[in-house]
């Protein structure tokens, strides 16, 4: 990795020769070598994030005025709404049955859970922009914002507005929205959603939060303009080409032999139409989409959020994007992506949601997407899955020399700005808690449910599953990369895979009932549903390490110790004079740790009272079972 990294930094030198050299004699040789600068670089910012991933709908319901009406969740999963359906409230036991359950045809638990609503809106995450703050977060990323009748919003009806019910009026701007010539940008409005999100990225941006918005790119609702008007028009529509459609219904028949592809077979998903010039499956994919009119329509909805105002000045709009199912679009739609953006933002960022090769045995290696003309980082699944195996075990002990083995070789090929941009994530929407997936130690992301497997854990996770936790968290936040926080998990939220990842956050001024029900009606203890306030201020003790040691930023990474027998091992973070030693003690017995060092004394940085003092250039500390220490040397 260093002899890559090297010539990467050779040739940023001997680019800047070039331009200084060529500027009196080829001016547009210049502007050239400026233009792939602006392209290919990974913002500073993003090296230095914290980040926040924010669930719109479970984040917190400010306005109950805009709340989702049976109308607005018409045209997503499940296709049946019971007639006295109504927004579930905020504080429910998570599994006990909302009134309306009964009335539903729907067979099991998960399903009728999909069709809840709880009312997040844009309001609610402005009322509570200083809790982020105080937090530590430096950046946020949103799921879906567009305008959607799913409670995820990956099924847009429109992708250059945000959803109706995240603000203020949402029938007015349904009307605005009816109003609009949807291909035509000079048509667009700014509806109550769309002014109430601009007021949004101000006062992130009076935070110094960045934030990032998440499009799919892939496919569309089938509530979208666009597909209605296939669905409506057929062959005729305008929009015929946007679409991977197989059979055209006849007229002349009873039957509707429509057809087309979705997203993993999904109805409600319809694909955007690709010319691959590689086999489907081969990845990544190369090729284009196939309409150059959707491929411009998605250019233009990407700018409007980058520039709101559209005066070429971007401080007003968002600062970045990130693309689902990433793997799914060809490269050829990716570069040009990444252009329209950099033209418009040469800081926003571009994320890719890079994830299965083969699920669930192999996760996608990035290399081929991290080259500098696609994106500057993904959302690093890679990282979390062997540090999950290793630090809970799961789904068997794995020994440090194979923890640090996998760790160098998901290094490979990359070099270290997008190393070190890399989204490092411990869970997300779409994968169980951090806290119940360390609790359950299967296999990761397999049968992570009740409903799939049976003795699927749901409960409050116990003190020895925090103590793995607390060590992932260090490891997480002094590693190479940017740590990233899935609401709730600062306050000890736990929960199974979709939808149980996906409750209401809990807040200190609302009131929950304790969790007693269970979807297979099984017998559980009662769980207490409350801010854990010694977790948080664990993860705010961490944030505050990060911010203030630069070298778990940009350090050097050596890996110092790997005990196989007694289950520890270490890294060191240099940058300059800095360095700092990250030491893990993984087994369930206490251990005597001795570390070799040049320095004259460190201290404890989650307990800077705490002093080791080097005597023959080296460190011994005793540790406890099952628990990790932040060494930082002494000036």
């Amino acid at each position: 990795m260093k002899t890559f990294n090297l010539f990467i930094l050779m040739t940023g030198l001997l680019s800047s020769i070039f331009i200084t050299n060529s500027c009196n004699t080829d001016n547009n040789k210049v502007k050239e070598k400026d233009t792939v600068s602006l392209i290919t670089h990974v913002p500073k910012w993003a090296q230095e994030a914290v980040w926040y991933q924010i669930f719109p709908e479970r984040f917190r319901n400010g306005d109950s005025k805009n709340d989702p009406t049976k109308q607005d969740i018409f045209g997503t999963y499940p296709d049946e709404i019971p007639e006295h359906w109504s927004i579930s409230p905020w504080g429910n036991d998570w599994y006990k049955k909302d009134e309306w359950f009964k009335e539903s045809h729907l067979q099991n638990t998960w399903d009728k859970l999909q069709l809840r609503r709880y009312g997040g809106d844009l309001q609610g995450v402005i009322d509570v922009l200083d809790y982020l703050q105080n937090l530590g977060i430096t950046a946020v990323y949103f799921n879906p914002l567009n305008d959607s009748p799913s409670l995820h919003k990956y099924d847009p009806r429109a992708w250059r507005h945000i959803d109706v019910n995240f603000g203020p009026q949402p029938e007015k701007d349904k009307q605005i929205i009816a109003s609009e010539d949807p291909v035509n940008p000079e048509t667009w409005k700014f509806t109550s959603a769309d002014s109430l999100f601009l007021k949004l990225i101000s006062e992130l941006h009076k935070r110094d939060i960045k934030l990032v918005m998440d499009y799919s790119w892939n496919h569309t609702g089938s509530e979208f303009w666009a597909f209605k008007d296939v669905k409506k028009n057929g062959k005729k529509s305008p929009y015929a080409d946007w679409y991977d459609i197989k059979t055209w219904d006849n007229p002349e028949t009873p039957e509707n032999e429509f057809a087309y592809d979705g997203w993993a077979g999904v109805k409600y998903l319809p694909e955007i139409r690709k010319d691959l010039t590689s086999a489907p499956e081969e990845l990544p994919r190369k090729g284009n989409l196939h309409s150059s009119a959707a491929k411009q329509h998605i250019f233009n909805v990407a700018k409007r959020w980058l520039d709101p105002d559209n005066d070429g000045n971007p401080k007003d709009g968002i600062d970045g994007y990130r693309l689902d199912v990433a793997e799914k679009l060809p490269l050829g739609f990716l570069r040009e992506f990444r252009k329209e953006v950099r033209a418009v933002n040469p800081e926003a960022l571009i994320i890719g949601e890079i994830w299965w090769k083969k699920w669930p045995e192999e996760l996608l290696a990035p290399n081929a997407y991290l080259q500098g003309d696609v994106f500057d980082c993904i959302m690093n699944y890679r990282w979390y899955r062997p540090a999950r195996h290793f630090f809970a075990d799961a789904p068997e002990t794995m020994k440090p020399s194979e923890f640090i083995s996998i760790l160098k070789e998901k290094m490979q090929g990359i070099d270290t700005a997008r190393l070190q941009a890399m989204m490092n994530l411990v869970d997300s929407h779409d994968a169980p808690r951090v806290s119940t997936s360390l609790y359950n130690n299967g296999r990761y992301k397999y049968q992570a449910k009740p409903t799939e497997n049976p003795d699927y854990k749901i409960d409050k996770p116990d003190e020895h599953t925090r103590k793995i936790q607390k060590m992932l968290l260090i490891h997480q936040y002094t590693y190479i990369g940017s740590p990233h926080i899935f609401y709730g998990d600062e306050i000890g939220m736990w929960g199974a895979d979709d939808p149980d990842c996906r409750k209401p956050m809990v807040w200190e001024d609302l009131k929950y009932e304790n969790e007693t029900h269970h979807p297979l009606n099984k017998n559980r203890k009662p769980d207490i549903v409350e801010q854990d306030t010694v977790l948080q201020s664990f993860y705010k003790s961490l944030i505050k390490i990060r911010k203030q040691n630069k070298a778990l930023i940009y350090g050097t990474l050596d890996f110092i110790l790997s005990n196989d027998s007694d289950h520890t091992f270490a890294y060191k973070r240099t940058l300059k004079n800095e360095e700092i030693i990250v030491i893990f003690n993984n087994s369930e017995s206490n251990k005597i740790i001795k570390i070799n060092t040049s320095g004259k004394s460190y201290f404890d940085a989650l307990k800077p009272r705490t002093v080791y003092t080097v005597e023959n250039n080296s460190i011994t500390i005793p540790f406890n079972k099952k628990s990790a220490l932040i060494l930082i040397k002494s000036i």
